[in-house]
């Protein structure tokens, strides 16, 4: 499929969430047992197994104003060794230098990474405080908050190799115990979740309202394995959820993570690629919702690259939200695709 013209090219937008990694693995040894079928999100990460500077400048830079992005923790380049809860702080170190590489301007004037999500340990309680510390020192002033997932499902389909934490850590005391440290250095929560999860959320920062919580991927709704075909089923649970999570100001929300595979839209793998147009509507359920919830002031589009790899390129995505916003207003825009992740992440533009 050849690629679409650019809409709306001078439009600023910052992207607040992609990833950067090399995944790239060596072939199987001969006589190794034949691997079983991937899950889907497996099928997407190989198509950009290595995705550093120079493949995320290609994206930024395939035809939409894209001025500053933000980074979200993928466990990319973790310490080899000492503590345990230091480990992380190696992404931190990595990515900060990404950072500093746009920064010179010598690959134009985009800031990639200009804010870092890392990730901590939540249930390890006030030891997280050494951890936190040690992100701000290696973010050189840009590490803005951390992402501890807690997505789980019974269906182990689901999640594929993802699936990896027990289920109702936002409920846990394990978890509350070290979340709780972030209000005292300012820091925000990036939370990922699936749909059914959305409660947990909800509790968990009605108990907390001085944390500020980023919502990713609209809360994940599912469409893959025990819950194909039954998406539209869960709307209106989803819905709910989505309403009473937006009563709480401390929350935001990134529009967005609805190609991935968890999702399972028709557009996910399709062959010819869908178009922006089918994109636009096929999300436009889940983002019409999300903005009347929380407003656009509270709202911002993402592209999670590169796992939305698996439903269109970089430059279609932004398309996508681009004619899906076609009828919102200048400063309504401006809040979606530039303003609201500006605010919530604290850049420094």
């Amino acid at each position: 499929m050849s690629r679409e013209a650019i809409l709306e090219p001078d439009l600023p937008i910052v992207d607040p969430h992609h990833h950067l990694w090399d995944r790239i693995l060596p072939p199987p040894q001969p006589g190794a047992p034949p691997a079983p079928p991937p899950h889907p999100f497996t099928t997407v990460v190989a198509r950009r197994p290595r995705y550093l500077l120079h493949e995320l400048l290609a994206d930024l830079n395939s035809g939409h104003n894209v001025i500053a992005t933000v980074f979200v923790q993928c466990g990319a380049f973790h310490r080899a060794g000492g503590p345990e809860h230091l480990r992380p702080v190696g992404e931190t170190e990595f990515v900060n230098g990404v950072a500093a590489m746009t920064a010179s301007g010598v690959y134009g004037p985009v800031r990639a990474c200009a804010g870092i999500v890392g990730t901590a340990d939540c249930t390890i309680g006030d030891k997280i405080k050494e951890t936190l510390e040690a992100h701000l020192v290696a973010g050189g002033g840009r590490f803005r908050g951390i992402r501890h997932s807690a997505s789980s499902d019974p269906d182990p389909g689901v999640l594929g190799p993802l699936n990896r934490t027990p289920p109702g850590l936002y409920a846990s005391d394990a978890f509350r115990s070290g979340y709780r440290h972030l209000a005292e250095y300012g820091m925000s929560f990036d939370a990922w979740l699936l749909e059914p999860q959305l409660p947990d959320l909800i509790d968990l920062v009605s108990r907390h309202p001085d944390i500020p919580v980023i919502l990713d991927h609209v809360g994940t709704p599912l469409g893959i394995a025990s819950y194909e075909g039954r998406r539209e089923e869960r709307f209106p649970t989803w819905l709910a959820n989505i309403r009473e999570l937006a009563k709480r100001p401390n929350v935001s929300v990134k529009l967005g993570g609805l190609a991935m595979a968890f999702c399972n839209f028709p557009s996910f793998l399709a062959d010819p690629p869908a178009p922006s147009t089918q994109l636009a509507a096929e999300w436009k359920p889940y983002l019409d919702a999300c903005i009347e919830a929380f407003g656009p002031q509270r709202c911002m589009f993402e592209s999670n690259f590169p796992v939305d790899l698996g439903s269109c390129d970089y430059d279609v995505l932004w398309n996508a939200f681009k004619v899906y916003a076609k009828g919102y207003s200048a400063a309504e825009k401006t809040a979606l695709f530039s303003g609201t992740a500006t605010k919530v992440y604290r850049l420094d533009l």
